[in-house]
């Protein structure tokens, strides 16, 4: 009995080990909402929904799967080669026999390393086709979001979808689900070996199983709570950095930079700490698998060394050194890839979640959508009329209350009041930035809804207060990428708006770098450069929001100038704090609280003496001032 009081000590090491992980494993609650938990959709779901992207390459699979299995033979058969080597060096042996040995042992690695190369080579292109396929549909889903849906999203969390979260299912179909079934063969394949070579060691070897389950069901509970919380601190930190800073200027005008560095290390300090975790997690369970290996390594070279030093047999079967050596070289081979499904199954299942949060984003239905039936709207004359319009942004908060007026073809038309009133609003219901509640909004009498939105868009040019412009030069913006306009037409829009006068003081011209967001251009510049980016695309309908607002007076002269040439060119919609800039409208709309106080030319408003007179006369009155000042 004393023999196996080694064996017993190994057990009572390993059993004492597992008794503190279950301990551990039933203490640790799971609390969802503490691990920010939003598995909603089920794996088999996911999986189909992104094996959609895997089916152009179908046919890769197969042959990856096919090459895979010609590597995982040289697992296989190369310890049964060891095996027979050490036998024979043994035993009497001729060298032509070894080196024979040998030479065959250095086919199947080569063969082996080759496949190997290949089939990285091959995941990699499927995965780097498959990661483009999906951001690009991601993209294009996003951009068919409405104002109100973008609104409502982070811009660092669309960020963190389209580029770690793609990342991460990309790394799937490149690594994890092959080796998943790499590894599933490796085993099987062992398995199957080492019960031929000698089924009793193989036994042995199989008393470890149960352990290496435990250990991992153990693992896969701790490692997801990391995983979970990885994820969700990198796409905190990620919105914060992308809202901050795009507001970098405020933080340094309101000397808040030590307060937002604070926020920020709170949320670094997050994210290293569950970074911490996911470590420490691993670092517990690779050593757990390790001592595994170890254990069931002495409980081989102990049984075997008895059983050949002895000259004696183990439960019927004679153990050679050559059946050692093979065991040794199967035991790491089996143990591997057990260790490797266990970690590869939770990276498998943090794919599974950045799936599920980059379909969260498929899966919002696009609030402004076509007709089944919609149509093109090929030409447009520009006729605008609302026909009792509500409208909302919040359910039950009207923002319009029972809208109607009618806009004429080539009529300028502006809208004053107070801010909150429902101005802009209008501007966007106009376009289908967003859909209203109740009501008509007709384009050439028909309703905007009956129109693809693409086409009814195309006809419109929007110049909003805020003005953006893309990273690129003064061409590119303007002509936004397209390369049907020559320098002669840019050049020529940009006079017609007086944008010419800014681009001849400029050392490149159009080629003038224009730096994010356009931050190298005051907001007047800025302005006119949005100016000739509508013209030069000739909308028959022109939207401009507040064009005067926070310039100088120069570039506003210029400004007045160039609204004056576009009341020439179409239909003119305008909203306007500054009166001055709509005198010479065709009609004025004074709004208030959502709806329709006065309307009238400039003239007609001010001998009514009502709301616009009253707003008219204290900008007179504060204008007097600043200039008696």
């Amino acid at each position: 009995m004393h023999e196996f009081y080694p064996l017993l000590s190994v057990g009572a090491v390993i059993g004492v080990v597992s008794i503190v992980f279950i301990i551990a494993y039933f203490s640790v609650k799971d609390r969802k909402e503490a691990m920010g938990f939003d598995r909603n959709m089920s794996d088999g779901e996911i999986l189909k929904r992104l094996l959609k992207y895997a089916k152009p390459y179908v046919g890769q699979f197969i042959f990856v799967l096919f090459i895979m299995l010609v590597s995982v033979a040289y697992d296989i058969i190369s310890p049964l080669i060891i095996g027979d080597i050490e036998d024979m060096i043994v035993g009497d042996f001729e060298m032509s026999e070894i080196l024979a040995y040998i030479a065959v042992y250095a086919s199947i690695l080569i063969i082996s390393m080759i496949c190997t190369y290949v089939q990285a080579i091959v995941l990699q292109k499927i995965g780097q086709k498959i990661l483009s396929a999906l951001r690009e549909d991601l993209m294009k889903h996003i951009e068919s979001l409405s104002h109100a849906q973008l609104n409502n999203i982070p811009v660092g969390k669309l960020v963190t979808r389209v580029t770690n979260d793609t990342n991460a299912i990309s790394v799937m179909f490149t690594n994890i689900l092959v080796n998943l079934i790499k590894n599933f063969f490796v085993i099987v394949g062992v398995l199957c070996a080492m019960l031929a070579l000698n089924y009793q060691l193989t036994l042995m070897v199989l008393c470890f199983v149960p352990f290496i389950l435990l250990f991992t069901v153990i693992f896969r509970k701790f490692s997801r709570r990391a995983y979970r919380r990885v994820k969700d601190g990198t796409t905190d930190i990620n919105t914060f950095i992308s809202e901050h800073l795009s507001g970098m200027k405020i933080i340094q005008i309101f000397n808040r930079e030590d307060r937002k560095l604070g926020e920020f290390q709170q949320r670094n300090k997050k994210l290293e700490k569950a970074q911490t975790q996911q470590i420490f997690t691993f670092a517990i369970f690779r050593p757990l698998v390790y001592m595994l290996y170890v254990s069931s390594i002495l409980c081989l070279f102990y049984l075997g060394g008895r059983g050949y030093i002895k000259e004696t047999v183990f439960l019927g079967q004679t153990i050679t050194s050559g059946t050692v050596v093979s065991f040794y070289m199967y035991i790491s081979k089996f143990y591997n890839p057990i260790q490797n499904l266990a970690e590869q199954f939770n990276w498998l299942q943090s794919a599974l979640a950045s799936a599920e949060k980059i379909f969260t984003i498929f899966d919002m239905v696009p609030e402004i959508q076509d007709e089944p039936d919609a149509i093109d709207l090929e030409t447009c004359e520009g006729n605008i009329e609302f026909k009792n319009v509500w409208f909302a942004y919040n359910e039950g908060e009207w923002v319009l209350k029972d809208v109607s007026f009618k806009v004429n073809a080539g009529e300028t038309v502006a809208f004053v009041g107070a801010t909150g009133s429902g101005k802009t609003t209008i501007l966007s219901l106009i376009c289908r930035n967003y859909d209203i509640q109740k009501g008509q909004i007709l384009i050439d009498g028909v309703d905007i809804k009956h129109y693809t939105v693409s086409s009814l868009r195309r006809h419109f040019g929007q110049m909003l207060q805020d003005v953006f412009l893309f990273s690129g030069t003064i061409r590119s913006n303007i002509v936004l990428r397209e390369d049907s306009f020559t320098d002669k037409e840019i050049m020529s829009v940009c006079r017609y708006v007086n944008a010419d006068k800014i681009i001849e003081k400029l050392d490149k011209g159009l080629d003038e770098e224009v730096r994010e967001r356009g931050n190298n251009f005051s907001a007047g510049q800025r302005q006119l450069l949005s100016f000739a980016r509508t013209i030069i695309h000739k909308p028959e309908v022109m939207i401009l929001d507040e064009a005067t607002a926070n310039i100088d007076t120069e570039t506003e002269i210029l400004i007045q100038d160039s609204l004056e040439k576009m009341m020439n060119i179409g239909t003119l919609l305008i909203v306007a704090h500054r009166l001055s800039t709509i005198r010479k409208a065709d009609r004025i709309i004074y709004l208030s609280h959502g709806e329709i106080l006065e309307s009238g030319t400039h003239d007609e408003l001010l001998e009514l003496k009502g709301h616009y007179y009253e707003l008219y006369m204290l900008q007179f009155e504060k204008e007097n001032l600043l200039q008696n000042n």
